[in-house]
């Protein structure tokens, strides 16, 4: 333990993460319940949740500011305060205005989860090792989708929907006595022989001062990592919200029926994320360039989407399972690596802005994507269109980075 502190703190992402998306799923877990209680109508719902993407996507434009200013012991506690509070409020709500408000407020906070953990993971890990613990933390997001459809249900029934809401925001509140309790910088409780490792590889920066967005975007870079995942966060934002839809309505599902397939499913995504990182750090420490390794997981994963077309024709339950858990394992794997890409190029004091601006084009892409999958639903009444643009979204963001990133390198700005 004594040289391995840095895998606490990994840890401690991890279940930052999943409570991220443990709270985010209860609304859309209860949401039938609701619309029912308060009598919303398709389009009140989809008030609610626009709210969230817009606030998500806001934030993602200063909370990487805020921590590249603060760092991330006091930005991710501020951070987790603030979704955990207006996850709990949702408690309080009785409209569709104050749902939209704790939905806000929930999306402001939790906007800061991934900005913060990657900055954490470039303060604690050489580069070597840095796409593995990004698998691993990232793999909360899957966990929190496993966890949250078996616990929700049971607070809602034993206690009603109001202690979903209040449970499941009081889960914050521990992680964050842990957090402020176990995390400070390296050089302050990792050994001589953990912060030496930590170090191995890294360079120190003249400043820690914040950089401006200008200066970001002046890089070809940044473009290219910000039309990586303008074209496949939205993808999956679907994986997360529609394939329940889809196990429904295409293979005839009913709510107890889906539960093991998502389940598989989301098992099968995590240890993706997990595999791709582990991947891209196996090349590195095989004498691979950071180039090949980054660049070469995401070709592979890329690959991985693309036979997902076919349950556009030959729809069958295991089919399904096998093609979606490989396309949402591969998505993991795509973000385990786009994440450790920014900590490549650019100094630590542009990280947490990279993420939040990179995010930032993720969550665009998402307002745009999502009801473009409605209408397409509602006009042809099934999935294939849908299928076919995830099938080639993440081999277009591969060369979205061979064209604007000649080589993973550290950049001056």
């Amino acid at each position: 333990m004594k040289n391995h502190y840095r895998w606490t703190i990994c840890g401690l992402l991890f279940f930052a993460t999943t409570i991220n998306y443990i709270d985010r799923q209860v609304l859309s877990i209860l949401a039938p319940f609701l619309q029912t209680e308060f009598g919303w109508s398709e389009k009140d719902y989809g008030y609610i949740i626009m709210a969230f993407q817009i606030a998500y996507a806001i934030g993602l434009l200063f909370t990487g500011r805020v921590l590249d200013k603060f760092g991330a012991r006091i930005g991710y506690s501020v951070a987790m305060v603030v979704w955990s509070l207006a996850a709990a409020g949702h408690a309080l709500a009785s409209s569709v205005f104050s749902f939209a408000s704790a939905r806000f407020g929930l999306a402001l906070g939790e906007s800061a989860n991934f900005p913060a953990a990657v900055k954490t993971v470039a303060e604690w890990f050489p580069k070597k090792e840095r796409a593995l613990a990004t698998g691993i933390f990232n793999s909360g997001s899957t966990v929190g989708a496993i966890i949250a459809p078996l616990l929700i249900p049971f607070l809602a029934v034993t206690f009603g929907w109001q202690a979903a809401f209040i449970a499941t925001g009081a889960l914050g509140f521990i992680w964050l006595l842990f957090w402020l309790l176990f995390y400070k910088k390296p050089e302050k409780v990792a050994s001589p022989k953990e912060l030496a490792h930590i170090l191995s590889d890294q360079e120190e920066e003249a400043s820690g001062a914040s950089i401006p967005w200008l200066k970001l975007l002046a890089h070809k870079q940044t473009l290219g990592i910000c039309i990586g995942r303008f074209l496949t966060d939205p993808i999956w934002w679907f994986f997360m919200y529609w394939l329940p839809k889809y196990l429904s309505e295409q293979l005839g599902l009913d709510l107890q029926g889906m539960g093991i397939p998502l389940i598989i499913i989301y098992t099968l995504s995590s240890a993706g994320g997990i595999g791709g990182g582990w991947l891209s750090s196996h090349f590195i420490k095989a004498g691979k360039s950071i180039d090949f390794a980054r660049k070469t997981t995401i070709l592979i994963v890329a690959l991985m989407v693309m036979p997902v077309f076919l349950l556009s024709w030959i729809p069958s339950l295991g089919l399904a399972i096998v093609l979606l858990s490989m396309a949402t394992a591969a998505h993991q794997g795509w973000a385990s690596n786009i994440y450790t890409i920014v900590s490549d190029i650019y100094p630590k004091s542009a990280i947490g802005s990279m993420i939040g601006l990179t995010g930032f084009a993720g969550a665009i892409g998402g307002i745009i994507f999502s009801p473009l999958v409605g209408w397409i639903l509602q006009l042809t009444g099934n999935y294939q269109i849908i299928f076919a643009i995830a099938s080639v979204a993440y081999l277009l963001a591969w060369l979205s980075l061979k064209i604007f990133i000649h080589k993973i390198e550290p950049i001056k700005i």
